[in-house]
C-alpha cells in the first residue's frame, strides 16, 4: 500500500455506515496496485473521451450546452497515456464514455492501441448507439469486450421526447450490428424515470429476452442542475416488484465488474440488473475512479473532490509524476456518497455528460 503518499483524511469521507477498514484490514494486495485509505482496490477505470454528444438527454444535460474547447480536452494521445498508467497500477478493466465517445474523431485510433495494451482484460464500452452501425465491428475486432447501450424507451416518440434530437432507430440498427457483430452479453441501461418512461419496464425486459440481451435499471442520479428529480425518482424495489408481474426473478451472484446487482430470468440467458446509488449505496465496495475528457480523476461520482491530470500530462512528460499523482489521487477517494437528500439541490453541479457516465 502506498499510505505514505496519502492525504489526510476529511469529515466528508465518512458516512453513518461501517468502516471498511475493518472488513478489509486483513487483505493484502500486490505492490504496486492501487489502494484506497479504506484497503478498497481499485481496478476499473471509466475513462470519458469526449464531453460531446449527438444526443441531448434531459437527465444528463441542459438543452443548450457549453461544450470544452478543443485545448481543454485530453488529447487521444493522452487518454492512452492515462490508461498505460493505471493498467501499469494493476487496474485490469477500462470502460470508454462520453459524452458520446463514437463521435469523438479518430476514436477508433485509441481504442484500438487500448485493445492491445498487455494487462487490460476487460476493454468495454458505453455508448447511445447511435453509431454502432458503423463502428460495431471496427469495435469487436479491436478488442473490446462488451457493450452497454443505453436504451430509456422503446418509443420512438418517447424516445425523441427523453433525448430531445435522437433517432430510435439508428439505436435499434446500432444493437442489430453489434448482435452480427459478435458481441455477446451486450447490456442495456434504462434510467428509471417516474411518469416518463416507467409504464415501459416489463416490455423493455421483454425486449433484452427477446434477444438475449442483459439489461439494467439504473436509479436516476443527482447530478447537474436539473430539477423535478424528486418527482421522477424510482427505487429499484419498486421497480422488481412490477417485473414480478409478469418474470420470476432469481437473486444471482454474478458480478460483472460494476454497481450491478443481476438477476435471473429462468429459461433466459438474460440477466437483469439494479444499479441502485439511492437504495442501495455500493461504496463499501467500490473498486472505481473516473477521468473526466478535460483530464479530472473523480475518485467518487457523488462527491466534488478531484484531481487535475491535464498540467502533469502536459508538463515535462514525466510518466512516473503521472503514476504517482494517481497513486495520491486514493487519499482523496471518500468511503462514500449520500444521494438522499440532493435529488432537487445536487451538492455535484456537474451534468452526467462531463462527469464521463
Amino acid at each position: 500500500m502506498h499510505n505514505e503518499t496519502l492525504r489526510p483524511e476529511s469529515p466528508s469521507d465518512s458516512l453513518a455506515t461501517p468502516d471498511p477498514r475493518q472488513i478489509n484490514a486483513t487483505k493484502t494486495y500486490a505492490p504496486g496496485t492501487l489502494i484506497d485509505k479504506f484497503g478498497r482496490q481499485v481496478t476499473y477505470v471509466r475513462l470519458s473521451i469526449t464531453d460531446r454528444c449527438d444526443f441531448r438527454c434531459t437527465y444528463c444535460m441542459a438543452e443548450e450546452m457549453t461544450f470544452l474547447p478543443r485545448h481543454e480536452v485530453m488529447s487521444l494521445e493522452e487518454c492512452l497515456r492515462v490508461a498505460q498508467a493505471f493498467v501499469g497500477l494493476g487496474v485490469n478493466k477500462l470502460r470508454i464514455t462520453g459524452g458520446e465517445p463514437l463521435v469523438r474523431k479518430e476514436a477508433m485510433w485509441l481504442i484500438e492501441r487500448l485493445g492491445a495494451l498487455p494487462g487490460l482484460d476487460n476493454l468495454v464500452l458505453t455508448t447511445n448507439g447511435s453509431q454502432l452501425e458503423r463502428f460495431a465491428r471496427p469495435l469487436k475486432q479491436a478488442g473490446v469486450r462488451r457493450l452497454n447501450i443505453s436504451l430509456d424507451t422503446l418509443r420512438p416518440d418517447r424516445f425523441k421526447a427523453i433525448t430531445r434530437i435522437g433517432d430510435i432507430n439508428k439505436v435499434f440498427a446500432g444493437i442489430e450490428a453489434a448482435q452480427a457483430a459478435g458481441f455477446e452479453r451486450t447490456k442495456l441501461n434504462a434510467v428509471m424515470m417516474r411518469g416518463i418512461n416507467d409504464d415501459e419496464f416489463l416490455d423493455l425486459v421483454q425486449f433484452a429476452v427477446d434477444r438475449q440481451l442483459d439489461i439494467s435499471f439504473i436509479e436516476e442520479m443527482p447530478l447537474g442542475e436539473i430539477h423535478g428529480r424528486t418527482g421522477t425518482y424510482i427505487s429499484s424495489e419498486e421497480t422488481r416488484d412490477k417485473l414480478g408481474e409478469r418474470f420470476e426473478l432469481i437473486p444471482s451472484t454474478e458480478n460483472s465488474g460494476g454497481p450491478a446487482r443481476y438477476w435471473r430470468i429462468p429459461g433466459s440467458v438474460s440477466r437483469i440488473g439494479f444499479i441502485s446509488p439511492h437504495s442501495h449505496n455500493f461504496c463499501d465496495s467500490c473498486n472505481r475512479v473516473r477521468i473526466t475528457a478535460k483530464g479530472e480523476l473523480y475518485p467518487c461520482l457523488g462527491q466534488n473532490d478531484a484531481l487535475n491530470l491535464l498540467p502533469i500530462l502536459r508538463a515535462e512528460r514525466d510518466e512516473q509524476a503521472l503514476r504517482q499523482a494517481i497513486i495520491d489521487s486514493m487519499g482523496i477517494k471518500p468511503y462514500g456518497h449520500d444521494f438522499s437528500q440532493q435529488m432537487d439541490s445536487p451538492q455535484v453541479v456537474r451534468f452526467m455528460s462531463m462527469t464521463g457516465g
